[in-house]
């Protein structure tokens, strides 16, 4: 039997497809199995009985916390992974770009011939962080002739265990954050790693805001102790004007676009439609959330 799928608050085009080519057949919210939300946590209204899984739009669920916890017996599914091309695309762009001194060059005034001192191949690259995104990332840097250290928490598949993770550091010459926002990961970056980076370091954060320390960030900017930072994600976001680090020269920094909305658009569709499949036949969904890892 077709499962009864409610799309709230409202149902664009691309889901209400989604759902039917997953099996479903669109119902009100009062006689519907599941929904799929693209609303915000305070718009969802309190669930009636017969609603067992809730889809969201994000990959994150920082502002969901809360939600999740006061609706027992629910399973609450994210996208998670269903962005991780388009996103990890950006952040291989936003490291080249820091390393080969685009930063610089776009905000010059006049020729000047000098050329950046890096390059990417040869260089040793940290992904924090080896779910949808980190490992996207990891294949699309392979070619570029580096090496890659992965931190996962649990170290599997070889990677390095967030227990570990002190000694990085020191070891590599570029980070890239693809870590989901938790407790754990708060300020993950502070002072105290900042200051045992190496001088020609770049910090590529497209993950959230709250893994780094912004205050630590801008001193060591300002202090030339790593050679910058290229930001998708700050904290505060949006960032204020006037703001410093729109001001450091090695600072780049784009506004949380690493996923386009077409794109978005796309990709949240393939996940809804595999994931009203699944729950039809009674098989395990995409990306269920798991408070007790905070994603």
């Amino acid at each position: 039997m077709a499962p009864a799928i409610h799309i709230g608050p409202a149902a664009p085009e691309h889901l209400v497809e989604a759902v039917a080519e997953g099996g479903g057949t669109l119902v009100e919210l009062e006689q519907a199995e599941g929904v799929v939300w693209v609303g915000q946590p305070d718009e969802l209204p309190e669930l009636p009985a017969s609603v067992k899984w809730v889809q969201l739009q994000s990959a994150g669920i920082e502002s969901w916390v809360e939600r999740v916890r006061a609706t027992p017996g629910v399973t609450f599914t994210t996208a998670a992974g269903a962005y991780a091309a388009q996103v990890a695309e950006h952040a291989l762009a936003l490291l080249l770009a820091g390393v080969r001194g685009i930063n610089q060059y776009a905000r010059a005034w006049s020729w000047d011939p000098h050329p950046s001192d890096g390059t990417l191949a040869g260089s040793t690259v940290a992904v924090i962080g080896a779910g949808g995104i980190g490992r996207e990332l990891i294949r699309r840097l392979e070619p570029h002739d580096v090496k890659i250290l992965a931190v996962t928490r649990s170290g599997r598949d070889g990677t390095i265990p967030v227990e570990r993770i002190g000694e990085i550091w020191g070891q590599a010459d570029h980070f890239v954050l693809c870590a989901p926002s938790t407790e754990d990961t708060q300020h993950l970056i502070g002072a105290p790693e900042l200051w045992v980076m190496k001088a020609h370091t770049w910090i590529v954060n497209i993950a959230r805001g709250s893994l780094i320390d912004t205050e630590a960030l801008v001193q060591a900017l300002a202090s030339g102790i790593i050679g910058g930072a290229a930001l998708d994600v700050t904290d505060p976001e949006p960032l204020p004007n006037g703001h410093p680090l729109w001001a450091s020269p090695n600072a780049l920094i784009t506004p949380h676009v690493a996923n386009p909305a077409p794109a978005m658009a796309r990709d949240l569709a393939k996940r809804v439609a595999e994931n009203v499949r699944r729950f039809a036949a009674d098989e395990d969904l995409l990306a269920p959330v798991d408070l007790r890892a905070g994603y």
